[in-house]
């Protein structure tokens, strides 16, 4: 009962008097004469047993925020739960977060006028974890109840815990309740409050169900895990310690290392405290060796193993085989269904168990439901339990089982987007299907390419590198093509396989073809044509030598290109193969085109058009249509350019294949453009831009907004030219293709220069001339620097304008193409005049109307 007063007479009519007030109790008063009780003024709970909140915190502001939101007097009145769930990661810093929360809360005048009662239950460690009775008993003494009024039964205890903290809250003394460490429902629900008022804090590894609000916490970012190292050295030795701030590159270096994890910070900050001269470079090179981490994140009694111990052993058989078995995918992280193939279980039984390890924070859920991750640290603890239950665990057939599913998976897959692997897997409903599953589980391809022939699995990586080529060509992923074909070269070279040797040497140079190292390209593309020729693959020779001429034609060799790409057609006519010679007639097509010897590159790719046709290779005979109007277009021969691309989407339709109609209908604009019907080729290249998105490919999404804001330019739109050209930068900048970046930015500065914005003109033309510098792309650079001195002239900025005709006549005279020379000489020689004038005006420029012809807009 509450306090009370009560005066009356004894029975020989002396007065009595019973005062009691100043607590809360609950056991008997005893009345009678003469008696007085003497209380303190509040009884006070075990304030002391909060523990210290440590002077290295930081950023976890919106988790404190988020919490002490929570624990606010009324929060009852806004139907939220005055009790708060802390989950996470062992060692990610959940008992610092709810102390800290704590610490602040009491702190606020009014909120937790009783104070705070504070239990760790050792929820994790057998030896110490407190029962919830005894964790009732300490809870009840510290709120001060006699020992012997403390019943012995769970139920009683808890039905006593909650009613004195209703009856402290009902007498405006809030006392904040903090329980860490629990493990499970049944240690933690009956130390929680019951009477809506009377808050408390809980942490867990699991996230528990005790109609609490979820809070789960994640690791720290780069910026606050350096923050927190620097913070524990300030404190540990003073502002004199000043290596996190000297050394940056290094701790950023050993906060990734240690992935966020607080605990692993601090036992960081602890191994640098203890040798005040050691720098950060020494600690990061310790942790960098993946296999000694774990044993180097340790000091004394605090050890990130041990704290990952204590979760690991209270996992039943299945789930601790599945998360040993994890740490086996090569990439970030997996599917529910290759965790299936990884175990050889039931998906669905398989996916319970995933999501009772994610309820452990053993596992981390990924963004997209269905994929999960191991924390980097996790995913170390889980290698090494691993390799110690490998024969009970049949680690080595899971790992070949996951692999097994990654390529079979994969080369279903492959069948959706190259018609030369045979009828369309119904494993995969339509192509995006088969492309969504391939953008999903890429990094585990690839890594799985790389990792396989470390475990006597290299035929699986080379059957599996080979289904994943058209995939990385498509979504130009060039430097992963380069990785798994590098990887298969060194397989077939081992194993003295020389006609795979061949074929790696070609599919690597096509790779790196798309990085734009085409002298490497080159090389690769020779050997591999060596390599061929050795086997007596002579189809095989002709491919390469196929793939050579392309690379030669980018490097502006076109002599020598013609000259290969000859002796490749010769070679395919030789041995009958058609569809190959077609190929190489429509590659060569393009070289003539690039030496503008027009008449032969259309009679070329007229040939390579009935070819194809004859073979009744439509996909291939569209694509020799779309050369043979691309070079129409060149000769200003616009009707027979329009008729050929027209064909060529008709091919396309018909085959449903998006891709190549877009590709076609990007090529139709072009001749549209030609014919200045510029508004049906705006709606045209709108159009494949949109296919190219909705097909994911962007970069010829990239490819289709370049054209279309050459052809609002036509128009005098001008400032959507500007998004138009903007956008396809954007792309090209994205999917990492600079070439193609600088000449959007190329084409960008000219509607810039429209609107009267030529600082941004200037600066779009300066940008490309540095891509392409950087590229060694001397006729693009050329290009750009024609351009920009047009751009500099029409500024005023004759001198400089001057500068850039001058650099880019050179460029077109050392790359032989002597059109563009002859448009630069004649800028130049205008730009010069225009100096002149401006010499002898006494410095006033005159705006000039125009600043001579530009470089055509490049496709």
């Amino acid at each position: 009962m509450a306090g009370a007063d009560a005066t009356g007479r004894d029975g020989a009519g002396g007065a009595v008097s019973n005062t009691v007030d100043g607590g809360v109790f609950f056991h008997a008063v005893i009345q009678g004469r003469d008696i007085t009780v003497r209380l303190p003024p509040q009884v006070t709970p075990a304030l002391s047993g909060l523990p210290p909140a440590s002077a290295a915190f930081t950023g976890r502001e919106e988790q404190v925020e988020a919490l002490l939101e929570g624990l606010a007097p009324g929060t009852e009145q806004r139907k939220a739960p005055p009790v708060a769930a802390v989950a996470g990661l062992a060692g990610v810093g959940k008992t610092e977060l709810v102390v800290q929360t704590a610490a602040r809360a009491l702190k606020e005048p009014g909120w937790f006028p009783g104070g705070v009662l504070f239990v760790d239950v050792f929820g994790y460690d057998s030896e110490r974890r407190l029962s919830p009775d005894h964790a009732l008993d300490g809870l009840l003494r510290a709120l001060g109840m006699p020992g012997e009024h403390i019943p012995d039964g769970l139920q009683d205890r808890a039905r006593l815990y909650r009613s004195v903290l209703a009856a402290f809250a009902e007498q405006g003394r809030r006392i904040l309740v903090v329980v860490d460490n629990a493990s499970d429902e049944e240690q933690a629900r009956p130390l929680l409050p019951a009477d809506g008022t009377t808050a408390a804090l809980l942490t867990s590894r699991h996230t528990l169900d005790v109609g609490a609000r979820l809070h789960d916490l994640d690791v720290l970012d780069v910026r606050s895990s350096v923050e927190l190292l620097g913070q524990a050295l300030h404190n540990a030795l003073g502002p004199g310690d000043t290596r996190v701030r000297d050394e940056p590159e290094h701790a950023e270096a050993v906060a990734r290392l240690c992935a966020g994890l607080p605990l692993a910070l601090r036992i960081a900050a602890a191994l640098l405290a203890d040798v005040p001269g050691r720098p950060l470079a020494s600690l990061a090179r310790a942790l960098e060796t993946e296999h000694r981490r774990l044993d180097r994140l340790r000091r004394e009694e605090r050890a990130v193993r041990a704290a990952f111990d204590l979760s690991h052993d209270r996992l039943g058989h299945r789930h601790a085989r599945l998360f040993r078995l994890l740490s086996l995918n090569p990439g970030d992280d997996l599917s529910t269904e290759a965790a299936a193939g990884l175990t050889g279980g039931d998906p669905y039984e398989v996916e319970e168990l995933l999501q009772d390890l994610a309820r452990a924070h053993l596992l981390e859920p990924a963004h997209v439901w269905g994929r999960w991750r191991l924390h980097d640290l996790v995913r170390l603890y889980a290698d090494e339990k691993g390799r110690r239950h490998a024969d009970g665990d049949e680690r080595d057939a899971a790992r070949t089982r996951l692999f097994t599913h990654y390529r079979t998976t994969a080369e279903a897959a492959g069948t959706h987007l190259d018609a030369g692997r045979g009828t369309a897997s119904t494993r995969f409903p339509d192509r995006d299907g088969a492309l969504a599953w391939l953008d999903d589980e890429r990094s585990n391809l690839v890594a799985t390419v790389t990792a396989a022939p470390r475990f006597g699995l290299g035929e699986t990586g080379l059957d599996l590198a080979d289904a994943l080529s058209r995939y990385l060509h498509d979504r130009h992923a060039f430097d992963d093509w380069v990785t798994v074909t590098t990887t298969a070269l060194a397989v077939c070279r081992e194993s003295g396989d020389r006609s795979g040797e061949a074929a790696a040497l070609n599919q690597l140079g096509l790779a790196l073809a798309g990085l734009r190292r085409f002298g490497e390209a080159a090389d690769a593309h020779d050997e591999a044509a060596t390599a061929y020729r050795g086997t007596g693959d002579r189809n095989g020779e002709a491919g390469a030598l196929t793939n050579l001429g392309s690379a030669l034609t980018e490097l502006r060799r076109f002599d020598d290109a013609v000259d290969v790409l000859s002796r490749a057609a010769a070679v395919f006519h030789g041995t009958g193969d058609v569809q190959g010679e077609g190929g190489a007639l429509a590659n060569l097509g393009n070289v003539l085109t690039e030496l503008r010897r027009f008449d032969d590159a259309l009679n070329v790719h007229s040939r390579a058009v009935a070819v194809l046709r004859g073979t009744g290779d439509r996909r291939h005979a569209g694509l020799a249509l779309n050369n043979l109007g691309g070079v129409l277009t060149e000769v200003r021969q616009f009707d027979l350019a329009l008729k050929a691309h027209t064909a060529a989407v008709a091919v396309y339709r018909t085959l449903g294949d998006r891709h190549g109609e877009a590709i076609s209908l990007n090529n139709l604009g072009r001749a549209l453009v030609g014919l200045r019907r510029f508004d049906r080729a705006v709606d045209l290249h709108t159009e494949a831009a949109a296919i190219h998105r909705e097909t994911g490919d962007l970069h010829r999404e990239g490819l289709a907004l370049n054209n279309l804001g050459l052809a609002l330019v036509e128009l005098g739109r001008f400032d959507e030219a500007v998004d138009a050209h903007t956008r396809a930068a954007a792309v090209f900048g994205e999917t990492g293709d600079l070439h193609s970046e600088g000449r959007a930015l190329n084409n960008l500065g000219r509607p810039l220069g429209e609107v009267g914005r030529l600082s941004e003109a200037v600066d779009a033309h300066t940008r490309a001339v540095t891509v392409y510098r950087d590229l060694r792309d001397r006729h693009g650079e050329g290009l750009a620097l024609h351009n920009l001195g047009a751009t500099l002239s029409k500024a005023g900025r004759f001198e400089e304008a001057v500068d850039a005709q001058r650099k880019a006549l050179t460029a077109f005279r050392e790359t032989g193409d002597s059109h563009l020379e002859a448009l630069a000489l004649h800028n130049l020689r205008g730009a010069l005049r225009r100096e002149r004038r401006s010499g002898r005006s006494g410095g006033r420029v005159r705006r000039q109307p125009g600043a001579g012809p530009r470089a055509g807009g490049r496709r």
